[in-house]
């Protein structure tokens, strides 16, 4: 075994957010990504970083599962790490964690988990700028164009040029931030983020170069933004030589069906076919409802013997609560594709009296076709002349065929 020196630098991984906007059904550090939590993932690139003291700041009843995360990543520098309760708020979590700090730490970065993707680069970076004097703050410019409003007015412009947008790790010296915590607790003040509390106590904070894949996983369609980032690295499999009984023509084509309903009566405006209809009655579902792109996830995942749309993206699986066509889809492509199969063309017909789909026909086929990476998609509609449940405008019921072809690689299980 290894004898790993004693730090002179803690990071402190904040992991005891609720996680409300993702609606994961957990905290969001331990909403998986793909067969690891969002906390694994901020765990890996820490502990590939230079070696430092970890402290896992874990909500309370969830320090079990955060010290199983902590030994996965954490390998022969296990040592390093400890895992601790957090607060009722961010500041009281971040003060726990440096309750735990060990003597010999100088140097304090402060780390959010749900910025899962950062590189160790980035982390090493802010260590190496930090001194005994300034704080250093992770930054990426503003790209947007940002407008000042009062109301529903727009009543002048910011220049973006002296904005930036904050991330995390960030560092500070151990002995000022240790004063500052002390002062904001005394104050009774709460403050978004560390580098602010260390402003607010008189002490300069420097930015530094961020990173894009430092972003925050908030939403659901960070999560899913994760989620192909992490695919894209993943290394193509080399195909195995098939057997005899399991060889195939370099090009299969394959075909599946899928169907489903759901009932008016949900909350918000009605999503169908990938894009939104004001002043429409909504659909009821797990996700927004909407069954012409759950027809076709069903489709696509049946051609390709996956199982179906239950088994990826139901209740198991409250990330996708509240999802939209997009999000379905291109996952739904990505398993494909991690099964050698490419996706030829999707057609869809859903039956319902309303929404009237004529006129936005071209934008909706536009839609799915763009979240499936540009496969052909049409979409047509029709009345049931007043018959069933359809017909008597109790909700919608959708039917889509999909054409799949193998890429020539060992193509998943057959059906």
């Amino acid at each position: 075994m290894t004898l790993i020196p004693v730090p002179d630098t803690a990071i402190i991984v904040v992991a005891a957010g609720s996680g409300t906007r993702l609606d994961g059904g957990a905290p969001k550090a331990f909403v998986g990504i793909d067969v690891h939590s969002i906390l694994r993932h901020a765990l890996d690139g820490v502990f590939a970083a230079a070696p430092a003291q970890v402290i896992v700041v874990a909500p309370s009843g969830f320090e079990g599962d955060a010290e199983t995360e902590l030994r996965a990543a954490a390998g022969d520098r296990i040592d390093l790490g400890r895992v601790v309760t957090g607060g009722g708020t961010r500041q009281q979590s971040v003060a726990a964690g440096l309750d735990a700090l060990w003597g010999d730490v100088r140097t304090v970065l402060v780390h959010d988990a749900a910025r899962a993707l950062t590189p160790p680069a980035l982390i090493d970076a802010v260590r190496a700028a930090v001194d005994a004097d300034t704080g250093i703050l992770p930054t990426l410019p503003v790209v947007d164009t940002l407008k000042r409003v009062d109301g529903d007015e727009v009543v002048g412009p910011i220049d973006r040029s002296e904005l930036a947008a904050a991330q995390t790790p960030q560092g500070f010296p151990r002995p000022l931030l240790e004063r500052a915590y002390e002062r904001a607790l005394a104050d009774g003040v709460e403050y978004t983020d560390d580098a602010a509390l260390f402003a607010a106590a008189g002490h300069t904070v420097r930015h530094i170069d961020g990173s894009a894949r430092g972003f925050k996983i908030t939403t659901p369609a960070d999560l899913e933004r994760a989620r192909h980032l992490l695919a894209e690295e993943r290394p193509a499999a080399t195909p195995a030589a098939p057997s005899p009984v399991d060889a195939q023509p370099p090009s299969v084509a394959r075909v599946g069906i899928g169907t489903d309903v759901h009932a008016f009566g949900g909350d918000g405006t009605l999503w169908l076919a990938g894009i939104e209809w004001p002043a429409e009655r909504p659909l009821s579902g797990h996700s927004d409802g909407d069954a012409v792109a759950h027809a076709i996830v069903d489709a696509l995942l049946g051609a390709a013997g996956l199982g179906d749309i239950g088994e990826h993206f139901g209740t198991a699986h409250p990330e996708y609560a509240g999802a939209h066509a997009d999000v379905f889809l291109a996952r739904t492509r990505e398993l494909l594709a991690e099964s050698g199969f490419e996706i030829g063309n999707v057609s869809a017909q859903f039956q319902g009296n309303r929404p009237r789909f004529s006129a936005r026909r071209a934008e909706a086929e536009r839609a799915l076709s763009a979240a499936l990476g540009g496969a052909p998609v049409s979409v047509t509609a029709t009345t049931t002349d007043g018959l069933g449940f359809t017909g008597h405008g109790e909700g919608i019921s959708v039917t889509a065929i999909a054409l799949i072809h193998s890429n020539g690689l060992r193509a998943g299980k057959e059906s």
